[in-house]
């Protein structure tokens, strides 16, 4: 269900402290925290930091640094992912029990080899919103008996959503609110546009989908302010609530801030870092303008 009319509003910033933030992240902090100030509610930062292996306290530091530049200023304590692994667990063991989830085995590589020996056949392969193939229907096919095998002997496994399963289950049209334009628009959710998407592997006990959703139920968010490169993303996180009984936020998918040759900003580029903006002598007033702010 949506959320409680009344509620006080209340909105993230989300980064991942793998890289330095740029000024498309500068666009997202700042809607997110004039919008929360323009409407009486509350502005949170959570640090997205499940992925261990590219995640630095030295990182999320300049997250700190950059956003107090910006002159934007948020709740304390922050949430950070890798405090709340459990949590996630909770959820993935709910979709278990209801039978929504399998033990996925193929490799990328493996993955990739079945991809590009069926496409060199003539066979057009389903990928999703993102381009990225999707994942074989192998392993949501194999046996019980099969599966417990593989794992007792060590088989190193991720784990999927049965998105065929998962739609049967909520067995009705998901849409989503969206107020991108100023005018709430209802916006038809197409989750099996992305397939058997990853909510856990071996290796992060948790995927961005999974862990978004519950996170934003724990925060009680209520307006989920984001890039548009996740819009179609949407629709994965509204299957995931209503699986989980989680509240329905409303979503205003913004505007990208593109580089000279028309692609979203990436981490790597230094000329759109906030870091060496400021060092350049740029100011907080100079990158609002330069956002469109």
């Amino acid at each position: 269900m949506p959320a409680t009319p009344g509620q006080s509003p209340v909105f993230r910033f989300a980064p991942s402290p793998n890289g330095l933030l740029h000024l498309g992240h500068a666009l997202s902090a700042i809607l997110n925290h004039d919008m929360a100030r323009d409407s009486g509610g509350r502005f949170l930062l959570r640090i997205e930091d499940i992925d261990l292996a590219r995640c630095t306290p030295e990182l999320e530091a300049a997250i700190y640094r950059d956003l107090a530049w910006l002159g934007l200023e948020w709740e304390t304590p922050v949430r950070r992912q890798s405090e709340h692994f459990a949590d996630y667990a909770t959820a993935l063991e709910r979709l278990r029990e209801m039978g929504l989830v399998y033990p996925a085995f193929m490799t990328r590589g493996e993955v990739k080899a079945r991809v590009a020996a069926s496409e060199a056949e003539g066979a057009a392969w389903p990928r999703d919103p993102d381009g990225s193939p999707h994942y074989p229907e192998d392993d949501r096919h194999r046996g019980d008996d099969e599966r417990r095998q593989l794992m007792a002997g060590g088989m190193r496994h991720a784990w999927r959503l049965d998105m065929e399963k998962a739609i049967a289950t909520v067995n009705r049209q998901l849409t989503w609110q969206e107020t991108v334009d100023g005018t709430p628009t209802i916006v038809a959710a197409d989750p099996a546009a992305w397939g058997d998407v990853i909510l856990s592997r071996s290796d992060a006990p948790s995927s961005y989908h999974l862990s978004v959703t519950v996170d934003d139920a724990e925060q009680a968010i209520t307006h989920v302010v984001r890039g548009r490169d996740l819009f179609q993303a949407t629709a994965v996180h509204r299957l995931l609530q209503e699986l989980l009984g989680l509240p329905q936020p409303l979503y205003h998918h913004h505007r990208l801030i593109l580089d000279e040759d028309g692609r979203k900003l990436s981490k790597s580029e230094k000329s759109t870092g906030l870091q060496a903006l400021r060092e350049a002598g740029a100011s907080a007033a100079d990158i609002r303008r330069r956002i469109g702010l």
